[in-house]
């Protein structure tokens, strides 16, 4: 059996995402009990030159929203980095399965060998389909959402490796 490109991107992105909006549920709790507060969750970091927990979950559903569109040959939509609850971080979640769920198989089957061209720090980097897909934007999305889930673990947040993997 072979697996599409639509199958290795958008059911995949979208269950991360779900899942991490789950977890989010469970951090609004910890934050509701009392047993942490909601700014310094919101702005903790691994370590000083590491992004903020937000900045964590916005740069793990850009990057999603990212790499489905371009492989669909779309305009990335833009979305303001100014989330400053759990609640605002849960709605940007599911604004971006929502468009990434959005988007039909056909416009991204078949975009293995297709160049796709986007900055990289800055500069303009060029990729194939399936390598910005495998090598460039799936290690990103979960490496930003295992970031986020480790500064949530770290605050307390009872939350597990079942949490994070949800029922793929």
């Amino acid at each position: 059996m072979k697996i599409s490109m639509y199958q290795a991107s958008v059911p995949r992105l979208a269950n991360l995402l779900e899942n991490l909006s789950r977890i989010l549920d469970k951090a609004q709790a910890h934050v509701d009990a009392g047993k942490v507060d909601l700014r310094t969750l919101m702005d903790d970091r691994l370590i000083d030159d590491m992004y903020p927990f937000s900045k964590q979950v916005q740069i793990a559903c850009d990057k999603a929203r990212s790499v489905v569109a371009r492989l669909a040959g779309m305009e990335v939509p833009a979305y303001d980095d100014n989330e400053q609850t759990l609640a605002e971080l849960k709605l940007r979640i599911a604004r971006t399965v929502d468009f990434i769920r959005s988007v039909p198989a056909e416009r991204i089957d078949g975009t293995e060998d297709h160049d796709i061209e986007l900055p990289v720090t800055g500069k303009p980097t060029r990729y194939k389909g399936l390598q910005l897909l495998l090598g460039h934007s799936m290690p990103n999305v979960y490496f930003h959402a295992t970031t986020a889930y480790n500064l949530l673990r770290r605050n307390g947040v009872p939350i597990g490796k079942r949490d994070f993997l949800g029922n793929p």
